[in-house]
C-alpha cells in the first residue's frame, strides 16, 4: 500500500499553498497570532478545508485534523502542521499594545523551502 504523500504529493502542495494564501502575510511574511485568533473569516476558511485534508493527508499526528473539537485553536495545528511541506516557519514572542493594553503573543515568519 502506497502511502499518501505519495499518492498525493500535488494536492497536499495545492493545500498547503491555498493555507498560505489564506493567511494573508505580509510584506515580511509574517502573520500575527493575536490578529490571527480575532480574524474568524480565516479561521472558518481553514476549517473547511478538514475534509480535503482529511483525504490527502494521513492525519492521526495532526490534531487539528484528527480531533478539532478538542483544540483551543484547531486551524493553528493544521497551519503549522500542512505548511511544512512548502514552507518552514519560525516564531517569536511579540509584545503589542492595544487600547493601552499590553498583549503578548507570537509573530510567525514563513519562508518557502
Amino acid at each position: 500500500m502506497r502511502l499518501k504523500s505519495e499518492l498525493y504529493k500535488k494536492e497536499q502542495i495545492k493545500l498547503s499553498n491555498k493555507i498560505i494564501e489564506i493567511l494573508e502575510l505580509d510584506e515580511n511574511a509574517q502573520i500575527i497570532l493575536y490578529y490571527l485568533d480575532n480574524d474568524v473569516e480565516k479561521q472558518n476558511k481553514i476549517l473547511k478545508l478538514i475534509p480535503e485534508l482529511r483525504k490527502y493527508f494521513s492525519f492521526g499526528f495532526i490534531r487539528g485534523i484528527e480531533s478539532p473539537d478538542v483544540l483551543k485553536r484547531p486551524w493553528l495545528s493544521i497551519i503549522r502542521q500542512i505548511t511544512k511541506l512548502t514552507h518552514a516557519y519560525n516564531s517569536k514572542d511579540k509584545h503589542l499594545t492595544i487600547d493601552e493594553k499590553q498583549i503578548r503573543t507570537k509573530i510567525y515568519t514563513f519562508s518557502e523551502i
